[in-house]
Order: structure tokens, then sequence, then C-alpha cells
């Protein structure tokens, strides 16, 4: 088989050119789609006043991303909740912190922020443990940071701000794309609901354990997994199963063994698939001949839309 066009379940880039998959286009010639596979969905105020979570209550707010002080603070205003300057912030890293300039005046809060992880955090929070912690969270979510709170004795709050749907993927022909690259399980999921089974022709590619237990448990083959020591990207990894093509080595599928583990994800339907672990290795169960992948000018789009009948 060729890889001609490849499908990111992901939103374009802002910027094409400085897309990490710009790498295949010129190196390949390949062209490259992207259309985000699931959503981000606030919760409504009546969704929001279910939970009773009283927010002032509260003397501190953690903040994991951009999009939870997004949703934060539109609730808020919808509600007509006033945030107290005496609020602290606590921010998983500087990005996060800086973006609360959006909403309030940076310079006259009491602003603290990690490095790169929650664990940084986590240094800088334990010493805060008189402060009563809101922290607001996506569904479904990894359950790490509150088990981390927990584990340290730290008085918090979940609130459920917003919820990860599914796209009608209908309008998209599958069977157009060699590789499909997904990031989350929930984007299997989506390709299932409208694509119960794929032709030989179309490849998958998963980033994480978490996305390779969900394309074993949809029933789908796994065709390239990362990021693993040989491969620390998604391109990376994409690029190496190109190369195999070319050469007419085993291009087969990845083998995903199973075996019991601690739930990491606060969800029904993810936490069946978290009960694993992966173990990756190539099996003979397909191989592919030889095949030239000529060099062209490749593009960067949006997934085209069209009926499944095209």
């Amino acid at each position: 088989m060729k890889v001609n066009k490849i499908l990111v379940s992901q939103p374009a880039p802002a910027a094409i050119e400085r897309s990490p998959f710009q790498e295949l286009i010129t190196k390949y010639g390949v062209s490259v789609d992207f259309q985000p596979f699931i959503r981000v969905e606030r919760v409504s105020v009546k969704e929001f006043r279910s939970q009773r979570v009283d927010i002032l209550a509260h003397t501190a707010i953690i903040f994991t991303n951009r999009s939870s002080v997004d949703h934060f603070f539109q609730i808020c205003e919808e509600t007509r909740v006033s945030i107290p300057e005496t609020m602290k912030y606590f921010c998983v890293t500087e990005a996060v912190a800086l973006y609360l300039q959006k909403y309030i005046v940076y310079r006259k809060r009491k602003i603290f922020f990690g490095k790169a992880v929650f664990a940084d955090l986590v240094d800088i929070i334990v010493k805060h443990k008189e402060e009563k912690f809101l922290l607001p969270l996506p569904d479904p979510h990894k359950s790490e940071i509150p088990a981390t709170l927990d584990k340290h004795k730290l008085k918090h709050t979940k609130l459920i701000l917003s919820h990860t749907v599914s796209n009608d993927i209908n309008g998209i022909d599958i069977r157009e794309y060699n590789v499909v690259v997904f990031y989350s399980p929930l984007e299997v999921a989506t390709l299932k609901s409208t694509y119960p089974e794929l032709p030989e022709t179309v490849r998958i590619a998963a980033f994480g354990n978490g996305t390779a237990l969900a394309v074993a448990d949809h029933g789908y083959n796994l065709s390239v997994i990362a990021p693993t020591p040989e491969s620390s990207s998604m391109v990376n990894a994409i690029d190496k199963f190109i190369q195999k093509l070319q050469s007419g080595e085993n291009a087969g599928y990845v083998s995903i063994e199973k075996k019991e583990a601690s739930p990491s994800v606060d969800n029904p339907a993810a936490k069946k698939l978290s009960k694993k672990t992966v173990k990756s290795k190539v099996t003979a169960k397909t191989t592919d001949k030889k095949s030239d992948i000529k060099k062209s000018t490749g593009t960067v789009k949006k997934a085209p839309i069209k009926s499944k009948s095209a």
C-alpha cells in the first residue's frame, strides 16, 4: 500500500506551515487533512446549579488548562457570581496563569503556577493547606489530580464545567484515507459509531496507551502507536511506518497485550479502557510489498465533507 492521504482527528492548526505534519508533507508529498472528531461543550447554567457547588465558599481555584478558565468565568458571569480579589489562583503552567488576564487584573491577584505538569504545582499547593480549593474539571477527566489532592488531605471540591461530545462525521468518506490519526479514546468511539468496519486500506495510528487500547477495544487493528522508545512523536512514528512500506519491510499491525491495572479516568466507559496497559510489538499479521511514494507538493486542509455514497 501507499500513504497518500492522512486524516488527523484534531482541529486544523492556525499556522499550517508550523504543524509537525508539515514534515511528512515535505518529505513524502502526502496530503494531510484535519477534522475534529470530538468537541468540548460547556455545561448549562441549569447543570451547573444542579451540582450545588458554592463558588464563594472556596478561597482558591485550581486551573489545569485555559479552557477551564474560560468556562469558569463564563459561568460566573451568567450566574452573576462576583469573584473577590482575595481569591487565590493555582495554575498548572505560567501560560495558563497569564491567560487569567483575560478576566482579572493580574497584578492585583495572588497567582501561583507550576512548571509543566500537575506534580510541579502540587509542591506549591501543599504549602497552602489551609485553603479550600475549587477544582474545575471536564467530563470525562483523569482521576490523578483529585486523587493527588486527596492524598495530601487538601480540602477541595470538584466542579464539572464541560462535556466532551462526538462530532457528526457522517460526511467524511473514511475510505479515502490511508492513515487516520487519533489522540483520545472518545475520538475512536466516534469513528466506531459511524464506521463499524474499516477496509484494509485504512490504517489507524494512536497516540497514548489509552487511545491504543480504545482501538483494540472497538475491534479495529492498530498500525502505528506513539510515543514509544523508538518514536517520541506521532509524526516520527508515521514517518517510520511509511519508510517500512517504501523499503518493503513488514509493516503489520501492532499487538496490544491487555492486563489489569488501576482505573485512571472518572468516566465509566473510560475506566473500562484504563483497566489495561499496553505492550506494543509488531506482528507478522500483514506484509506489504515494496511501494514507491513519489514526492509531490502536499497540502494541509480541513477534511472534505462528503456523503458515504460518494
